[in-house]
């Protein structure tokens, strides 16, 4: 994509400062969402395991899948019965929903599909992150600490852990 390759260059394209205004928009609605719940202005959930979070800074890429496939295998050595949550890219609902590993990509996406196979954890998958967790308690109370997969945004999930990836080539952008 031509934005995600300008953002990326050492020299900013001067097309790029006409999104500056935009990105004070986003940065004040983004902190402030994150400052009502930090307040308890909104509700999040707290599970009654401990929850890590892997995510990112930056657009794709960075490595998250292998990571939680990585580390729920490292928790399964260590003793531990990770549950993983995602949020289903591609998937078709309903939402909250435990993926089989007879599902399809279409029905449970791809990533989701994979992490299931990967590492025979229990997958569940939900945009809301926070319904997610409260299924995985409901159908595996054996899980004792939940991966959420790309939810750094969910603020309504409490996490004990923020895993950031990062690309080492391309670092978090131009430096700006």
């Amino acid at each position: 994509m031509w934005l995600q390759k300008q953002w990326y260059k050492a020299r900013l394209h001067p097309l790029l400062f006409l999104l500056t205004p935009l990105s004070l928009v986003f940065w004040l609605v983004t902190n402030l969402r994150r400052s009502f719940y930090a307040f308890g202005l909104m509700s999040r959930y707290k599970a009654d395991v401990p929850v890590i979070v892997v995510g990112n800074i930056s657009v794709g890429g960075t490595g998250k899948t292998p990571m939680v496939v990585a580390l729920s295998q490292w928790l399964k050595d260590e003793g531990w019965n990770p549950g993983i949550i995602s949020r289903g890219y591609g998937a078709k609902g309903p939402f909250p929903y435990e993926v089989l590993d007879s599902d399809s990509p279409e029905k449970a996406g791809d990533e989701p599909l994979l992490m299931r196979r990967r590492t025979g954890c229990p997958v569940v998958i939900a945009p809301k992150r926070a319904q997610a967790a409260k299924l995985m308690a409901e159908q595996h109370p054996k899980v004792n600490v939940i991966i959420c997969d790309d939810g750094l945004q969910h603020y309504a999930l409490k996490r004990d852990i923020e895993l950031i990836m990062i690309d080492a080539e391309r670092g978090t952008g131009n430096g700006w």
